[in-house]
């Protein structure tokens, strides 16, 4: 980890093409939450980043400011390696200072006004604990 820089938010410049092209093929999910939820500064007013590249890993969705990672589980983390690798990168970008959300793709396509209120309330919480 002492690779990137934490002012940086951990950028890893060698992952930028890989998350270039994943950037170009969002999921239905992915671009769900993008265009009706976090794009353009939607979401309280904070700007978000689509698939970018944190640490070792692409993460979904990225507030700078916040320190806030969005990642949505589809089909393919249902079996039991993915979600190892899934809690390892959790574990790994907290130990960073980040906050992770990890929504199923189906919560995405089938409740986005919930997942849009739970988006709100962490970032509210995290705005809160920064007043103290």
């Amino acid at each position: 980890m002492s690779v990137y820089k934490p002012s940086n938010n951990y950028y890893n410049k060698q992952l930028r093409p890989l998350a270039g092209q994943l950037r170009k093929n969002l999921t239905k999910s992915e671009a769900c939450l993008w265009k009706y939820v976090l794009k353009a500064r939607q979401m309280k007013g904070y700007q978000f980043r689509r698939q970018r590249p944190v640490l070792n890993y692409i993460v979904d969705f990225m507030c700078p400011d916040l320190k806030l990672i969005i990642e949505i589980d589809g089909i393919t983390h249902d079996n039991h390696d993915s979600q190892v690798k899934d809690k390892i990168k959790t574990n790994d970008l907290e130990k960073a200072g980040f906050k992770v959300l990890r929504f199923q793709d189906k919560d995405i396509l089938n409740n986005i006004e919930g997942v849009k209120i739970i988006i709100e309330r962490i970032i509210s919480d995290i705005e809160y604990q920064r007043v103290d």
